[in-house]
């Protein structure tokens, strides 16, 4: 039972220079008060017209603070003045203060206020300033977005596959090179998403390596998003931030030609839509016991539909679903495909597979309208198919993305970083990930193990400690959960992406369900903030 060294900064209200915006103080419109006679406002007066105050102006800058949350620095040109500040912030929500400027003090010029929105969105904040001694009022408007981003969900569709040429020259992608996904703009998506969830698989590999998914016109993280070796087929689903021309990158970093497809289900974009909920990983199905659909194999070329909205905390309404879906015992190599009840098998594939093997994959998928979600097993042999909820999208659930730089935040392989070791058997690894951000209620990372010394598999849930009970030594030994994360075989290196819970602590578990130590790999690509 370890945890890593975390210094992450997240959730901490500060002004952020790539979510920022300006009206400067020269977009003033000043104009005398209305006559105390008639109560007729006067037309707007050239800046000599009120002799009092006559270069009364303001300026105006915004930053983004949280998910919902901006802050808004309003800097007054006046004379000493006692001012009447009324801010409306462009969702039915007004601010009024009264404010002093004191040139001696330049503490006074600037007032600096937060608002917190109910909803993602573009919004137009509409600043009045009236000096009331001097008969002279000034207003500005400054147009902001904020930070966080909502998800739509997209019914599952093919925009890459580099062997037949779908949305791209076809061809393999070479050694250390890379091929672009369009997304922004393309099909029903439209331009301007913030990010996207594709299922990226790579195929026809011939050597051992990696994929990276990032947006175009970046620097190339050092992360990962899907690991191979050689003459492996393996999915992996991705969270991107997408390029401001609306495309996502696949780099190859691997010293021999591979096949890319990626798929897409949901975007992320400033407009609202619908937020996530996390909730404890929970299974749903598991066709080995007869859990959520009939007992047995699902059979080659079939599809089984499971009920989702209604069931253990999972509201009705919801728009998408997120999973972990595990195929295990297949008779065959094949493929699994899911999505919405109710709708066409899609030609997207969401977890491949060969005979034998226990494999498993993240899913975000849209839910039918009878809250139902479909699998189909794409193989002419039967499959068991598992399945595990980790959390929904919906119009109710206030969880907006936040995308941020990838980075590493554990390698068991690193003494540098970490002394631990590997993952012990039956052991779990915490990460105090948001203990003091209560408004932080999911992580995406992608979690890889590797230098695997026999078959097991992953789980990532809460930690039901706090961690003054980890600093006092009171913590209790959590009770291993049921439901899985990535699988793997001895000598395997195996990727998953993982949509983390926070739970009620801000500590998150890595837990090694084998019999066998095993190397951890994280790398954190964003998270989901509800203020």
């Amino acid at each position: 039972m370890s945890k890593p060294d975390l210094d992450l900064g997240l959730g901490k209200a500060s002004k952020s220079k790539e979510h920022s915006f300006t009206s400067p103080a020269d977009r003033t419109v000043r104009k005398a008060l209305p006559s105390a006679k008639t109560g007729v406002a006067a037309a707007p007066q050239a800046q000599a017209a009120v002799a009092g105050n006559p270069d009364l102006a303001i300026g105006l800058n915004a930053y983004g603070t949280s998910a919902h949350s901006l802050e808004l620095d309003t800097a007054f040109t006046s004379v000493d003045a006692t001012l009447e500040v009324t801010i409306d912030w462009g969702d039915e929500k007004t601010e009024v203060v009264s404010t002093t400027v004191d040139n001696t003090d330049e503490k006074t010029t600037t007032l600096t206020k937060a608002h917190t929105y109910a909803e993602v969105g573009a919004y137009t904040v509409k600043v009045t300033v009236k000096d009331v001694a001097n008969n002279v009022t000034a207003t500005n408007t400054i147009a902001v977005v904020t930070p966080g981003s909502d998800f739509t969900p997209y019914a599952p569709t093919r925009l890459l596959d580099t062997r037949n040429g779908t949305g791209a020259p076809a061809g393999t992608v070479q050694p250390y090179s890379s091929t672009r996904v369009k997304v922004g703009g393309n099909g029903g998506i439209p331009a301007g998403v913030t990010a996207v969830v594709l299922n990226v698989t790579v195929t026809d590999t011939n050597s051992d390596g990696h994929i990276i998914a990032f947006p175009e016109g970046t620097e190339r993280p050092t992360t990962s998003n899907v690991n191979f070796k050689a003459r492996q087929t393996v999915p992996n689903l991705v969270i991107v931030p997408v390029g401001k021309n609306g495309y996502v990158e696949l780099a190859n970093r691997s010293s021999m030609p591979v096949n890319l497809i990626a798929d897409v289900t949901g975007y992320f974009s400033h407009s609202a839509s619908s937020g996530y909920s996390p909730i404890t990983p929970s299974r749903f199905v598991d066709t080995r016991d007869g859990l959520g659909t009939v007992k047995g194999q699902l059979g080659g070329r079939k599809t089984f539909s499971t009920q989702i909205s209604g069931l253990r905390g999972v509201p009705q309404g919801i728009s998408a679903v997120a999973l972990n879906v595990t195929v295990t015992n297949p008779k065959e190599a094949g493929h699994l495909s899911v999505f919405p009840g109710g709708a066409a098998t899609p030609t997207a594939s969401n977890l491949n597979f060969t005979a034998g093997q226990t494999i498993a994959n993240s899913v975000i998928v849209p839910v039918g309208a009878d809250g139902k979600i479909s699998v189909f097993n794409g193989a002419w042999a039967g499959t068991d198919v598992i399945v595990d909820v980790v959390g929904f999208y919906s119009t109710d659930s206030k969880g907006a993305f936040l995308p941020l730089a990838p980075e590493r935040l554990l390698d068991t392989r690193d003494p540098a970083s970490w002394d631990g070791g590997p993952l012990g058997a039956r052991s779990y690894i915490y990460m105090p990930l948001s203990y003091d951000e209560p408004a932080i209620s999911g992580f995406v990372m992608n979690a890889t193990v590797t230098n695997t010394q026999g078959d097991g598999f992953l789980t990532v849930t809460p930690d039901p400690n706090s961690m003054d009970d980890y600093i006092n030594g009171a913590e209790d030994w959590p009770t291993p959960p049921n439901s899985s994360n990535l699988n793997w075989t001895r000598g395997a290196t195996v990727p998953n992406l993982v949509q983390a819970s926070t739970g009620s602590t801000g500590i998150v578990d890595f837990w090694n369900q084998g019999w066998d130590d095993t190397d951890l790999i994280v790398d954190l690509f964003g998270y989901y903030d509800t203020k």
